[in-house]
């Protein structure tokens, strides 16, 4: 009877430590490592053997099973998040690669003009247009300077065809005169001689 109180002690003691393992293996605020180092150290050791409750093991490999489909589902939604972010990131570079493409344009606009279908920068176009109105002003200035030395040697050709007209004009008054004397010294001649013959 002895030996029947002793392995009926015993074996309450089991199973009081197997119920104790296993309400302490499956608390619900532990980890999986905390929980494993629970049913390790409540089992008891045979030999080199730990002996654990079948039930236990059952409850551990459910929250194993449970928190495995929990970080699976994790990482799935993790997954889809990434998959939703990268879109959003892919519509941004579009829309950023559009606006980078505007802002180019309009750059390109503000410094370009379209000349006669030719497309030049802005600088290069005010240089030549520069160039080509100082040009224009030289030239105007050479042809009013021309203009002023022809004008110049016109009015000295006036004057010096004035000048010869006007001697031309003397020395032919002084020819008429001249031949208007002759005229009446070889008339006096003739009446001389007429009176003389006469």
């Amino acid at each position: 009877m002895n030996k029947i109180v002793i392995v009926l002690a015993g074996w309450l003691a089991f199973q009081t430590s197997f119920a104790q393992q296993s309400s302490d293996a499956l608390q619900e605020n532990l980890t999986l490592r905390e929980r494993y180092g629970v049913m390790k150290s409540k089992s008891q050791t045979f030999k080199d053997y730990k002996v654990i409750k079948e039930s236990v093991l059952d409850g551990v490999w459910r929250i194993v099973q449970d928190s495995v489909n929990v970080k699976q589902a994790n990482l799935n939604q993790a997954k889809r998040d990434i998959d939703t972010l990268k879109n959003k990131l892919d519509q941004a570079k579009v829309a950023l690669k559009q606006k980078e493409d505007s802002m180019a344009e309009t750059l390109h606009a503000s410094t370009h003009i379209s000349v006669i279908g030719i497309d030049v920068p802005k600088g290069a176009f005010l240089t030549t247009v520069g160039i080509i109105f100082a040009g224009l002003i030289g030239l105007a200035l050479f042809v009013v300077g021309r203009m002023k030395l022809l004008s110049k040697t016109v009015q000295e050709r006036k004057l010096a065809v004035n000048m010869i007209t006007h001697e031309y004009e003397e020395y032919k008054r002084k020819a008429m005169e001249k031949q208007m004397k002759l005229s009446r010294e070889l008339q006096d001649e003739r009446n001389k001689q007429s009176m003389r013959n006469g």
